[in-house]
């Protein structure tokens, strides 16, 4: 196979840089038609809608006792995992949460001349997160329960509830659920796909609605989270996974090759992009990638990846580089260039950033401790990470006193009157 190979600047690297900076993910409307129609039953009929859809779009017939994980199934799960797989779970939380708790906001007030003012910082009293299970279930992604549960727990959630699709044989994966215990997850219920979403979002007889949906799925499960944003919080709307690596001469190309191939695994349409100042670096990578895919069980899905949207491009410098990465805002970014921390000051748009040789996307998808839900589709410029403040609320308070209020009262009469809103005017005046 052969990956894209540009040079910039050029009509075709200007063409294809154009195409990825634009890479906003589209909603087809067939398939917004057919998600409302899911979210509209489940708003109606409930858990009968979740036990129907479980069955027509997964092949497994629950029933309602069925929904929600009991105590012993936890308790089995622990004896089902290896000792050494529970010490790595631990370690990741452990890590996580050093990260996460790291400048929590705090509530303040100041108070000058009879007025008072302040923030209280307070939590959302139920949060739903949504864990894919892969094919069949049997693809646990053990790192996003901790990744969106953790933070959670820190904030101060009072009830953290999970949803994901269960297996064939009605039971959620092992690892799953330890890791959801571990990372005190109050609730977990077998209910995946769209259908969960709005089961969080709405309620249910048996899942309680919650006041954010945190966690990463398909199209379908992302257009439900869109669907839903109206009247309960989300963490984001997420497109397919990225990465781009910034390389130049001292860069070793097997670890940019196993980078890229890393997140071109996750889905068809991934993004793995390199730009290098070096033509031999460039040279080897691209020699490398056929070598290196007929390695991997996901093999098909990278290469399919890396021919749709991946690419190398060559540029003269690096400043070059870090120019066309602020514009592409990807959502991992690996610099793989002598001294990287130097030239951290030149990001300005990403979701994460890796620094030097030794630090693959690999270490932030499971165990440094900052959070891998991360704003794709170039949403890194206005938006960050998956924290403990998604969790929280701000609200203001004020209190003035009768002489703070005569102070003030003629300029909010003025600007009352001038918006023409003459009760508000009478408001203050009544007071005086």
């Amino acid at each position: 196979m052969k990956i894209r190979v540009l040079q910039y600047p050029s009509k075709k690297a200007e063409k294809y840089l154009q195409k990825i900076i634009n890479r906003v993910e589209e909603f087809p409307k067939k398939i917004e038609k057919e998600v409302k129609k899911i979210g509209n039953k489940v708003k109606n009929e409930g858990d009968k809608a979740l036990i129907e859809y479980t069955y027509k779009f997964d092949g497994i017939l629950l029933n309602k006792e069925e929904l929600k994980v009991g105590k012993e199934e936890i308790e089995k799960a622990y004896k089902e995992i290896s000792p050494e797989l529970l010490s790595a779970i631990k370690l990741a939380i452990e890590k996580v949460k050093k990260f996460h708790s790291q400048n929590l906001p705090q509530s303040w007030f100041i108070e000058d001349k009879g007025i008072l003012l302040g923030q209280m910082i307070k939590p959302v009293e139920k949060a739903g997160l949504y864990i894919p299970g892969g094919k069949g279930g049997e693809t646990p992604l053990i790192s996003t329960v901790i990744m969106t549960a953790v933070p959670a727990k820190i904030a101060g959630v009072e009830k953290i509830v999970m949803v994901s699709p269960p297996r064939k044989d009605k039971t959620l994966h092992p690892a799953l659920l330890v890791a959801a215990n571990e990372a005190g997850v109050d609730e977990i219920y077998k209910v995946g796909g769209p259908w969960s979403i709005f089961a969080l979002a709405y309620g249910t007889e048996t899942l309680p609605k919650v006041d954010i949906i945190c966690g990463p799925g398909n199209i379908y499960v992302t257009t439900a989270k869109k669907l839903v944003s109206s009247f309960v919080g989300i963490d984001i709307i997420a497109g397919p996974s990225e990465v781009l690596i910034i390389a130049d001469n001292t860069a070793n190309p097997e670890f940019i090759t196993y980078d890229l191939l890393a997140q071109a695994e996750h889905d068809p349409m991934s993004l793995s992009i390199l730009i290098t100042t070096s033509k031999k670096i460039a040279k080897e990578v691209k020699n490398l990638i056929p070598q290196a895919l007929e390695k991997g069980i996901r093999g098909e899905i990278a290469k399919s990846a890396l021919l749709k949207r991946g690419s190398i491009i060559m540029v003269k410098d690096i400043e070059t580089a870090f120019f066309l990465t602020n514009l592409i805002a990807p959502e991992h970014l690996e610099i793989m260039v002598k001294e990287s921390l130097d030239y951290l000051p030149l990001v300005k748009n990403a979701g994460a950033i890796f620094l030097g040789t030794f630090t693959p996307e690999a270490m932030g998808d499971y165990l440094a401790g900052p959070n891998h839900v991360l704003p794709t589709m170039g949403f890194a410029r206005f938006a960050s990470s998956l924290s403990a403040e998604k969790f929280l609320k701000k609200i203001n308070f004020l209190k003035y006193s009768p002489s703070a209020l005569k102070k003030e009262a003629k300029e909010v009469i003025l600007l009352a009157e001038a918006e023409n809103l003459p009760f508000h005017a009478e408001a203050v005046k009544i007071r005086l």
